[in-house]
């Protein structure tokens, strides 16, 4: 950090949120303790604090300019906090292996003259040996990822043929072929058509069945309360963190979101918040 320590953020509005957690017996996928973070000397995140059970889905929810990205670069070891700490299955330590992300569709070259299956086996090459050359086996692991996100009979094609959804779930594959525990998802929502969208959150929803975390950076509250487990209300500092019915709140929604209206419906009930 270029010029000592920012000012501590103000209280949460949220404290009580926390309550949710109190007596977890649980595995913990991730505990992020106070974690401070910026670029050249200003904060991007303060003091961030909250965990994800193994086996759930968390929904990262704030404006744009949040920390969301940020936060996600931190969680991969990309990003070095100046302060805190992040532990991923009760470790300090980044297991690779363990570890699936998928970037914001706009960081990708999709021009690139690449087959969809030559995507996906790219999220086995820290598994080669020292051929470095994709096994008959990495090729299988490859197609069954295809074949969850229902992308196999388009393996031959190149990735930028693909629709915005099937680019989307293509990249969920790579992770996906990387066996990878814990899937870090960048809007991975943003853009789609309501179909598409459906559709991944069923993927999204199935991965979970099979013991598998998931934390997807979003803007769409609405999915968030229907579909997810958990929801961390972000800007720079985490506002509230817990089950959605409970921290999608105008209270909280207004202290994430600040002036940009938003109407969320969950259930019989609206909530007001901005974006």
């Amino acid at each position: 950090m270029a010029s000592g320590n920012p000012a501590l953020p103000p209280p949460s509005l949220a404290l009580e949120a926390q309550d949710v957690w109190a007596g977890y017996n649980g595995s913990l996928a991730l505990e992020a303790q106070d974690v401070w973070a910026g670029y050249n000397g200003y904060p991007a995140l303060e003091g961030v604090t909250f965990n994800i059970e193994t086996g759930c889905l968390g929904g990262l929810v704030g404006p744009n300019g949040s920390g969301k990205s940020t936060l996600l670069r931190v969680i991969l070891g990309l990003h070095r906090p100046w302060r805190g700490e992040i532990r991923l299955f009760g470790s300090t330590e980044r297991p690779r292996r363990r570890l699936g992300y998928t970037p914001q569709s706009e960081q990708v070259d999709w021009s690139f003259p690449v087959t969809v299956l030559d995507v996906v086996l790219m999220g086995r090459y820290g598994r080669l040996g020292l051929v470095r050359r994709p096994t008959k086996a990495d090729r299988e692991i490859a197609m069954g990822a295809l074949e969850s996100v229902r992308l196999a009979d388009l393996a031959a094609r190149r990735i930028g043929e693909l629709s915005g959804g099937q680019q989307r779930r293509a990249l969920v594959a790579r992770a996906l072929a990387q066996e990878a525990d814990l899937l870090l998802l960048d809007e991975p929502l943003a853009g789609l058509d309501a179909t598409s969208q459906h559709d991944l959150l069923a993927l999204f929803e199935g991965l979970r069945q099979k013991g598998k975390t998931l934390i997807v950076a979003t803007h769409d509250l609405s999915c968030v309360a229907a579909d997810f487990d958990h929801a961390i209300l972000l800007n720079r500092r985490v506002v509230a963190f817990g089950r959605p019915k409970e921290v999608f709140t105008e209270e909280l929604l207004n202290a994430t979101f600040e002036r940009h209206l938003l109407l969320v419906r969950l259930g019989d009930r609206t909530y007001v918040g901005h974006d």
